[in-house]
C-alpha cells in the first residue's frame, strides 16, 4: 500500500489498484521526485495535472505538499474508483476540495486545452512511438509559460521524443524507472 509521504496529509495511506494493468510509482521514486520538485519550488501554489493517474498517488502527493489544485485523469474504471476514494480522503485531510479525479482518456482531456504549471505523466509502458509522442505534444501545449512536464518511463525503454518548445532540465533513474524533467521555454 502506498502513502502520502510529506506535507499536510503526511502518512495517509492510499488505496492501491488491484488486478489491473496499473503500475504504481514506488514510494522511493515518488520521494525522490518530490524532493527534486520541492527543492526547486515546484509544489507550492501550483496547478497540477496527473495524467494516467492510477491511484492518484502523484497528484495527491503534490496537493499534500502545497499545490493549489490537482486534476487526476484516469480512464480505467477500477483505477478511477480507487483514485476518487483517495482524492476524497486527501481533500478531507486538507479541509478543502483541491483535488478532482476525472474518468476519461488523457487524449480527450488534453484536447480541452486545460492549463497547468506542473504535469506529471506516467503512461503505461507499452504506450510508445507516435501515440506517446502525440500525448506529449498535447501535454506540452497544456503547460503554462515556464511550466514543467515530468514523464515517468521504464529505464529500459528508449528515451522519449521531447516535444518542441520544451527544454530537458534533468533525467533521473531510480532502479527500473526513469524520470524526464522538461520545462516550457516558449
Amino acid at each position: 500500500m502506498s502513502r502520502i509521504i510529506a506535507g499536510a496529509a503526511s502518512g495517509m495511506p492510499l488505496a492501491s489498484v488491484r488486478g489491473s494493468d496499473t503500475r504504481p510509482t514506488t514510494d522511493r521514486t515518488k520521494e525522490a521526485l518530490f524532493s527534486w520538485l520541492q527543492s526547486r519550488d515546484w509544489c507550492e501554489d501550483t496547478v497540477v495535472l496527473d495524467l494516467y493517474a492510477g491511484s492518484g498517488a502523484l497528484g495527491l502527493e503534490a496537493l499534500s505538499r502545497g499545490a493549489r489544485s490537482a486534476t487526476l485523469v484516469e480512464r480505467d474504471r477500477t483505477a478511477l474508483e480507487v483514485c476518487r476514494r483517495n482524492t476524497d480522503a486527501v481533500n478531507r485531510a486538507l479541509g478543502r476540495r483541491a483535488g478532482t479525479a476525472l474518468g476519461q482518456s488523457v487524449e480527450r482531456f488534453l484536447a480541452r486545452r486545460t492549463e497547468a504549471d506542473l504535469i506529471l505523466a506516467d503512461p503505461p509502458y507499452p504506450l510508445d512511438g507516435p501515440e506517446l509522442d502525440g500525448v506529449l505534444v498535447s501535454a506540452a501545449a497544456s503547460l503554462t509559460p515556464g511550466g514543467l512536464l515530468v514523464l515517468e518511463r521504464s529505464a529500459r525503454s528508449a528515451p522519449p521524443t521531447r516535444p518542441e518548445g520544451l527544454e530537458e532540465v534533468d533525467v533521473r533513474t531510480y532502479g527500473e524507472t526513469a524520470l524526464y524533467f522538461w520545462q516550457d521555454v516558449r
